[in-house]
C-alpha cells in the first residue's frame, strides 16, 4: 500500500566483521590460556619446573605440529586452487573432498582443543590435581582417536576413510603404489619425530606415569633412552623404502632402486645415534660418533640432490604462483630468480638440520627439537608445492602424447581421402 512505511530488513554481519569478532576472541583466548599457564608454572618450585615443563611437552608437542601441518596443507590447497594445478585429479579425490577452508576449519578446531588441554593440565597439576591433571592428556588422545575412527557420517567421513585407506596402503604395500600413497608417505617422513613422540606419550599412558616422575628414569620402559624411540623413528623410512621396492617390481626402472637407495640412508643415522646409550662413552666418542656424522652429511646430500633432480623440474620452478586472476602473490613470486635461490639453500639447510632431529641422542633439547620438527614442516610444505606441479606436468604430458598418437597423420588422412571413389 502507498504511504505505509516498511521497517528495513536487519542484514546479516559482512564477513569481514565476522572474521575481526573471531580474530579477538581467539585473541582473549590465547592471552587466557598463556596467563592461566604461566601462572601455573610459575607456582612449581625451580628444580622440578624444567622436568614438569618438558613432559606437559611431550605430550601436546605432536597434536600442535600436526596441528601446523594441516594448517600448511590448507595453504597448500588454497594456492593450487588459484593456479592451473588440478590437484583433485592428480590426488584421484572424489567430488566431495575437503576444500581449503574445511581443512583450516580442522587446523583451527585442532589449534584451539590442544592449547586449552594442556592449561587445564598445567592449572590442576599446579593446584594440587595431580589425577584430574593426568586425565587431561588421555582424554585429549581418546577424542581424537575416536573422531578419526568414528564409522558415523559425521567429522568429513569421506575423507577420514581417504586418509585411512591411504595409510593401511602406506603400511602394506601390497598393491601397486600410486601417487597419494608414496606422497603421504614422504609427509610422514618429515613426521617421524612426531611419532616418536606420540609412541613416548601412549606408551606413558598405557603404563599410567602421567603427571608422575616413574619416567624420569631414562633406562625405564618409557624413558629416554627406550629402544622404542629409534625403532619408532625408523618406520615412516622404511614404509618409504618397501614402496620404492614394490615400484621396481611393477616398473622394473633403476630409478626406483636409487630412491629407496635414499631412504635407507636414515637407518644409521638413527640407530648410530640411539646406540650412544648403550655403549660405552669412549666407544661413542672414538668410533660411533663419527660414523653418525658422516652417515647424516651422506643423508642430508643424498636427499637434497633427489629433491632438485627427481622430485621437481627446475625448468619450470615457480609456474604454480601464476594464478588465474591477477594477484599480488603471483607479482611477488611468479618468474622471480630469488624463489630458486631462497627454495635450493633453505632446502639444503633444513635437510641438514633434519639430521639432528633424527637423532635420539639430542632429545633433551626438546625446544631446539621442536623448532626444526617445525622448520622440516615448512620445508615439506615448499616441497609438496613443485612435487605436485611436476606430478600434474607428467600427466598433462602424457594426456598430450596420447591425444596426438591417437590422431591420424596428414598422410595418412591423404591416403584415406584417395581410397574413396568419387
Amino acid at each position: 500500500m502507498k504511504g505505509v512505511s516498511v521497517p528495513a530488513v536487519v542484514g546479516m554481519p559482512s564477513p569481514l566483521f565476522l572474521w575481526r569478532f573471531k580474530a579477538i576472541l581467539f585473541l582473549l583466548w590465547g592471552f587466557c590460556c598463556c596467563k592461566i599457564g604461566w601462572d601455573s608454572v610459575m607456582r612449581m618450585s625451580a628444580d622440578l619446573r624444567d622436568l614438569f615443563l618438558y613432559e606437559a611437552f611431550l605430550y601436546y608437542n605432536p597434536l600442535l605440529l600436526v596441528a601446523l601441518m594441516i594448517w600448511l596443507w590448507g595453504v597448500n590447497l588454497w594456492v593450487f586452487a588459484q593456479s592451473s594445478v588440478n590437484y583433485v585429479k592428480v590426488f584421484d579425490l572424489a567430488q566431495t573432498h575437503l576444500s581449503h577452508r574445511e581443512i583450516w576449519r580442522s587446523a583451527a578446531w585442532l589449534t584451539l582443543i590442544v592449547p586449552t588441554s594442556m592449561t587445564a593440565y598445567l592449572y590442576l597439576y599446579s593446584h594440587g590435581e595431580v589425577s584430574l591433571a593426568a586425565s587431561q592428556p588421555v582424554l585429549l588422545y581418546a577424542i581424537l582417536l575416536i573422531v578419526l575412527l568414528s564409522p558415523f557420517d559425521m567429522f568429513y567421513l569421506s575423507s577420514r576413510f581417504y586418509f585411512l585407506r591411504t595409510m593401511l596402503r602406506i603400511i602394506l604395500p601390497l598393491q601397486a603404489i600410486t601417487f597419494p600413497d608414496f606422497f603421504l608417505a614422504d609427509i610422514f617422513t618429515s613426521m617421524s619425530k612426531v611419532f616418536s613422540d606420540l609412541e613416548r606419550s601412549v606408551c606413558r599412558m598405557v603404563n599410567r606415569q602421567v603427571a608422575t616422575i616413574a619416567w624420569f628414569e631414562a633406562d625405564s620402559v618409557c624413558g629416554s633412552h627406550s629402544i622404542a624411540i629409534p625403532l619408532v623413528l625408523v618406520l615412516p623410512y622404511l614404509w618409504r623404502f618397501f614402496q620404492c621396492l614394490r615400484q621396481y617390481k611393477d616398473t622394473k626402472e633403476k630409478s626406483c632402486l636409487l630412491n629407496a637407495l635414499k631412504y635407507s640412508t636414515a637407518v644409521p643415522v638413527i640407530f648410530l645415534s640411539a646406540l650412544k646409550y648403550h655403549v660405552f662413552p669412549e666407544q661413542w666418542a672414538s668410533f660411533y660418533r663419527p660414523l653418525w656424522l658422516v652417515s647424516g652429511v651422506i643423508n642430508s646430500l643424498y636427499s637434497f640432490y633427489w629433491d632438485i633432480k627427481r622430485d621437481w623440474d627446475l625448468s619450470i620452478l615457480t609456474r604454480i604462483f601464476m594464478f588465474k586472476s591477477p594477484s599480488t602473490w603471483t607479482n611477488l613470486l611468479y618468474g622471480r630468480s630469488w624463489v630458486y635461490y631462497w627454495l635450493l639453500g633453505s632446502n639444503l639447510v633444513l635437510r641438514c638440520t633434519w639430521t639432528y632431529k633424527l637423532s635420539s641422542h639430542l632429545r633433551h633439547n626438546y625446544i631446539t627439537v621442536f623448532t626444526i620438527t617445525a622448520l622440516e614442516m615448512v620445508r615439506r610444505f615448499q616441497w609438496v608445492f613443485f612435487r605436485v606441479e611436476n606430478e600434474w606436468n607428467k600427466m598433462t604430458a602424457k594426456q598430450n602424447f596420447e591425444m596426438s598418437s591417437d590422431m591420424p597423420s596428414e598422410a595418412d588422412r591423404l591416403l584415406e581421402s584417395n581410397s574413396h571413389t568419387v
